[in-house]
């Protein structure tokens, strides 16, 4: 199971800090195919997937800015928890392990349990310290900065760390 899973979920809205945020996940067989799900949810569940991934954004947005979660956002975290599947049984395939999860329920909290593993996992554990929001105010993409001094500000430098370089450039320049 990819650790930062949950923060993979968060992202697939992005550009949250433009007038109108890009979203992928756009029906539920978008949450099918994002969660290799055999069958897409329910129209109902696919909107209680979206509410879940907008409170764990908000859940790590704090984290990022050195803030605790509000207590509405950690008790709703807390209460998809409780509801779904627990890990109980690994499997292994392809050369790894990873968690069984009974998708007999077919629900989208069985679909996003391992989402929410891994949200409960980053914020009880170290890493929860190294999660940052990228400095680009129209991005605010969310990560784990694994870089050796601990200082990353951009999702990636190929997208927002080069934009704030031109700008910086284009900026310098037109003062010369």
């Amino acid at each position: 199971m990819n650790p930062d899973l949950c923060l993979d979920f968060a992202n697939t809205r992005f550009w949250r800090g433009q007038e109108t945020p890009t979203e992928t996940l756009k029906g539920p067989a978008d949450l099918a195919i994002w969660t290799r799900a055999p069958k897409p949810p329910s129209q109902k569940e696919f909107e209680q997937a979206l509410t879940l991934r907008e409170t764990i954004h908000r859940v790590f947005d704090a984290v990022a800015q050195g803030k605790a979660p509000a207590g509405r956002d950690f008790e709703a975290l807390n209460a998809a928890l409780a509801a779904a599947p627990a890990r109980k049984t690994l499997r292994h395939a392809d050369d790894r392990y990873d968690w069984e999860i009974d998708m007999k329920s077919g629900t989208a909290l069985a679909l996003l349990a391992p989402v929410l593993w891994s949200a409960g996992d980053l914020l009880a554990g170290a890493r929860r310290a190294k999660v940052r929001r990228c400095a680009n105010p129209e991005c605010l993409y969310l990560f784990v900065d694994e870089s050796r001094a601990g200082r990353r500000r951009w999702c990636t430098m190929s997208s927002c760390g080069n934009r704030a370089k031109a700008k910086r450039h284009y900026h310098k320049s037109r003062q010369a």
